[in-house]
């Protein structure tokens, strides 16, 4: 027999109704949750079953018992995870961030004024991981230079760099800015003394706000939307799969904020204007 005092003992049955009117709940408030999850392909969090509860059901519930439920009866959403790099060691004192020059003004009517970047993981094959650095052009939406890498090294971002520079040859707007985000590799003095080197004025989104750099996470959700990478089993097929994506999109893929032209032919069309 359990060594069970007998007042713990007949305390439990006593709140044998109790037990049973909560897993009663659970399970009306599973159902619910679970409409909702499956409505969206389980790719629904805590919050935003919250939401759809409270706008489509007129039900309030608390999201930390939402995620509670969850937790209990399996229900796993595949939502798009934390980007790993954010995740890296927190930045030296050497390390310094700068104001937000842009404050969302990307497009400023001028090719090659305004350079957006940032890094995305690309999850591909059995569960490896892979990193993508690009820079955008903040008025004709190119990719002007990215780098694919398995590694979140310095590396990724120099290398990307360095495919932009040669690109554009030493032609630099005199009022260059390179926009980022607080990321180490940005802040890093390495990076910060290429960025000045070059001519640009040196921009970053304010702490934790992804909207100030937009355009960027606008162009990566629709590259993985539309690029079919997570069967890829190498990083050579995937790379291949990403240079020919990146060509696809700057000279093929019209856009509706573009005229209706794809980002090349609109640079085309802002120079000779």
């Amino acid at each position: 027999m359990a060594e069970v005092s007998s007042s713990g003992y007949y305390r439990w049955c006593s709140s044998e109704e109790t037990r049973q009117l909560r897993e009663t709940a659970d399970q009306y408030d599973f159902q619910l949750i679970k409409g909702h999850f499956e409505a969206l392909n389980g790719k629904a969090g805590a919050l935003v079953i919250k939401m759809r509860l409270e706008k489509l059901n007129g039900i309030v519930v608390n999201h930390k018992k939402i995620r509670r439920i969850m937790r209990k009866f399996g229900l796993v959403a595949t939502i798009r995870q934390a980007n790993p790099y954010r995740k890296m060691a927190k930045a030296t004192q050497e390390h310094r961030t700068c104001p937000n020059l842009l404050e969302r003004k990307f497009d400023q009517g001028e090719p090659e004024k305004v350079f957006l970047t940032d890094i995305t993981y690309m999850r591909y094959g059995s569960g490896q991981w892979a990193y993508l650095s690009c820079v955008k052009d903040g008025a004709t939406k190119q990719i002007l230079a990215h780098y694919l890498s398995s590694t979140l090294e310095l590396t990724l971002v120099e290398r990307t760099m360095a495919r932009l520079f040669k690109r554009l040859d030493g032609n630099i707007h005199p009022d260059a800015i390179f926009h980022s985000d607080q990321g180490t590799h940005y802040t890093h003095p390495k990076t910060r003394l290429l960025i000045a080197k070059a001519g640009f004025k040196q921009s970053m989104s304010r702490k934790g706000n992804c909207w100030d750099n937009a355009s960027m996470e606008s162009f990566f959700g629709h590259m993985k939307d539309e690029l079919n990478y997570k069967d890829c089993q190498s990083l050579k097929e995937l790379r291949l799969q990403v240079n020919e994506y990146m060509a696809h999109y700057n000279s093929e893929r019209y856009q509706w904020t573009l005229k209706k032209m794809t980002p090349d032919e609109f640079r085309s069309h802002l120079l000779a204007a």
